[in-house]
């Protein structure tokens, strides 16, 4: 496989078929794209095992492994492939099925050079819609989208304490000194950060601290100490410590894990 190239998988029987949409894809991607063949159910279903495939076109009847039987073995598959299925007009009653488990799209035989790419195209579009998503709600961080200062039961002192966090996260400060600010005891504030939030003062702090961290991971090159500076933290060794406490793994490997080659979140 290429690097840096999304993979689609074309699986049928008939030479002809599998062979005609292949060049058809080529042609079509100029390069954009890794075409891949495969003439069976069993050999689709271990390269699917193996490595990473965006886009899969599979007929739905062959012999032993069928279309259907490929995209059942991809329920809870996390790298799961968008799926097109290939069927001739007799067989309509396994594309219904097809798309019940999944499938995108249908083409019927014999395929239209304009149908198959414009299926083609909304199938990728899909899939990196899907991918983004993906990545989207890794990134943020759900505690964190629980807490919304509109809603109602919030008060004043929390809404302030949340607002002096949110602009001054590069900054070292204590509980103390912020209930201090809203003119509050620092026990009695405790207390009802956590009751209006649900998660403590300090828990609070690190959440929002790691998550602007996970932004910068993404979105910028900026080295991993400079990142942990940037949202609070003096040393880079305990930044990495907080960091993987919620996100299980290191800064550097986060960043690894979601910024490769044409998936990079923009």
């Amino acid at each position: 496989m290429k690097m840096n190239t999304k993979t689609i998988l074309v699986v049928d029987d008939e030479p002809r078929t599998r062979q005609g949409i292949k060049q058809m894809l080529e042609l079509w991607a100029a390069g954009r794209y890794t075409v891949e063949t495969a003439d069976n159910g069993v050999e689709a279903g271990r390269r699917l095992g193996q490595e990473r495939v965006h886009l899969l076109i599979t007929d739905v009847r062959m012999p032993e492994v069928s279309g259907l039987d490929l995209i059942r073995s991809l329920k809870g598959d996390t790298r799961r492939p968008v799926v097109i299925v290939i069927s001739g007009y007799a067989e309509f009653h396994y594309v219904q099925e097809a798309l019940q488990l999944g499938a995108v799209n249908y083409l019927l035989k014999p395929l239209d050079k304009q149908e198959l790419l414009r299926v083609v195209e909304d199938a990728l579009r899909r899939e990196e819609e899907e991918q983004r998503r993906e990545k989207l709600e890794k990134l943020v961080d759900p505690k964190l989208l629980e807490i919304d200062p509109e809603q109602a039961g919030m008060g004043e002192p929390v809404k302030e304490a949340l607002a002096y966090v949110e602009q001054h996260l590069q900054e070292s400060f204590s509980m103390a000194e912020i209930a201090g600010r809203i003119h509050l005891n620092a026990s009695y504030f405790s207390v009802l950060f956590k009751e209006q939030t649900g998660v403590s003062f300090s828990e609070y702090v690190s959440r929002l601290r790691i998550q602007r961290a996970k932004e910068m991971l993404l979105h910028t090159r900026l080295s991993i100490a400079e990142i942990g500076e940037r949202v609070g933290y003096r040393t880079d060794k305990y930044f990495i410590k907080v960091f993987k406490s919620l996100e299980a793994v290191s800064p550097s490997r986060y960043r690894q894990q979601y910024t490769k080659g044409p998936d990079e979140i923009q």
